[in-house]
């Protein structure tokens, strides 16, 4: 039972609905969803922090502001726990900042927000690292015989979630690649009609127009036809 006094019912619920994801889901939504399931799910937690590093960017997240200034503050330190899971790749309990030494500016720091203890939690999901902290108000809060299971749910939990919001985001941005296209496509053909229109050409004619104006002005096709349909729809309105 000790290797999995930290995992609850609750915590289990709610870190599986970080997976389902909606319209309005982003990486900012699934690291708050995530930081709230530990606060709320996690017996003698307090409170969460998620840093998703990504090419030398960072981007925190947390259950309370507080645990927001304290990651950006040990950040600024480069010291304590979350760096050092960072840069070690492995977790780091902390028993109590008070009588912890290994980093001694990041301890006032803690103890400043009134934390006590401390779980940190690195998560690699190439080409993201997340860096998971739990924080207690109490010492040993965290035992480390508990926190590799529940390390192993978090990272299959979060690696769920992130890689359907990868998955998501990339359907999302072909769909509008593809709206924009046939929004280009269409604009085009109307002003292709209109070259048609006072010229008499056919229809590769007109397109073989547009594309010598487009070359010579450096513009692209698309956004030609547009200028020329507006100034078609212009001309119409005045007349």
């Amino acid at each position: 039972m000790k290797t999995t006094a930290m995992i609850t019912p609750g915590l289990a619920r709610n870190l599986a609905t970080l997976g389902r994801l909606g319209e309005d889901n982003s990486t900012e939504s699934v690291l708050r969803g995530l930081t709230t399931a530990l606060a709320d799910g996690v017996p003698g937690c307090s409170g969460g922090s998620a840093e998703h590093w990504r090419d030398q960017r960072v981007l925190v997240s947390g259950s309370h502001s507080e645990l927001i200034m304290l990651v950006e503050g040990e950040r600024d330190i480069g010291e304590g726990p979350s760096t050092e899971a960072r840069l070690t790749g492995g977790r780091v309990v902390v028993t109590d900042v008070l009588s912890d030494s290994r980093w001694p500016r990041y301890a006032p720091l803690a103890a400043r927000w009134g934390v006590r203890s401390v779980l940190a939690v690195p998560i690699r999901l190439d080409p993201v690292l997340l860096v998971v902290g739990l924080y207690s108000v109490r010492p040993s809060a965290f035992s480390p015989q508990a926190a590799q299971a529940l390390a192993d749910m978090l990272t299959e939990q979060v690696g769920v979630a992130m890689a359907n919001l990868w998955d998501f985001e990339e359907a999302r941005t072909d769909a509008a690649q593809l709206h924009e296209a046939l929004a280009g496509r269409s604009v085009i053909d109307q002003a292709k009609g209109i070259i048609m229109k006072t010229s008499g050409c056919s229809a590769e004619g007109a397109f073989e127009e547009l594309r010598r104006i487009s070359q010579h002005h450096q513009v692209k096709v698309a956004d030609l036809a547009r200028l020329l349909v507006e100034e078609h729809q212009k001309k119409s309105r005045r007349k």
